[in-house]
């Protein structure tokens, strides 16, 4: 072999190399990639339809003892205990990436509210959680009545939402 072909091989085969450890770098998960974040209680689950830990453990015909407040169980603001979304549904827009959210916030208060934030978790088919989305509605809902939003772009989500659930997380008074 020449001195020319033994250096071109040589170059190949270095290359070869290379090419072959990027490849796998390229394809090794990403821990923090593959990690969920965990997901608010108040956007799975309402304070109504959930029973703390200590009603859960009573027995029957005795008062569960209530457990002290932590830092991470935090009361309801007093503008949220008369709104609550009536109805929701979710669909994709755009070229399949955008959520677009349909739902009704009924206002039972004495007064109107605008600025209504929410959060929108959404879950795979099996139920396990992708990612959630936050949104500000700028309009505002007036006193005793109810208001639909239409196709309301929460944000872009994964290929792989199939289920949507959203709740309200503040609101303004006017």
């Amino acid at each position: 072999m020449t001195r020319r072909m033994r250096s071109v091989a040589g170059f190949a085969a270095g290359l070869a190399a290379v090419v072959v450890a990027e490849s796998l770098a390229w394809a090794a998960p990403n821990d923090a990639r593959e990690k969920p974040r965990p997901v608010p209680p108040s956007v799975l689950q309402s304070s109504e339809e959930t029973a703390t830990p200590a009603q859960a453990a009573a027995p029957a015909g005795q008062d569960p003892i209530e457990p002290a407040a932590t830092a991470a169980e935090v009361p309801p603001a007093p503008l949220l205990d008369g709104l609550k979304i009536s109805s929701q549904s979710w669909r994709r827009g755009g070229l399949g990436s955008k959520a677009l959210i349909t739902f009704t916030v009924r206002n039972t208060n004495d007064y109107a509210v605008r600025d209504i934030g929410i959060v929108c978790a959404f879950a795979r088919r099996d139920g396990s959680h992708l990612t959630y989305r936050k949104h500000v509605i700028r309009n505002s809902v007036k006193k005793k009545s109810r208001k639909t939003f239409r196709r309301v772009h929460v944000g872009f989500v994964n290929v792989n939402a199939a289920k949507a659930k959203c709740a309200l997380v503040a609101a303004s008074r006017i």
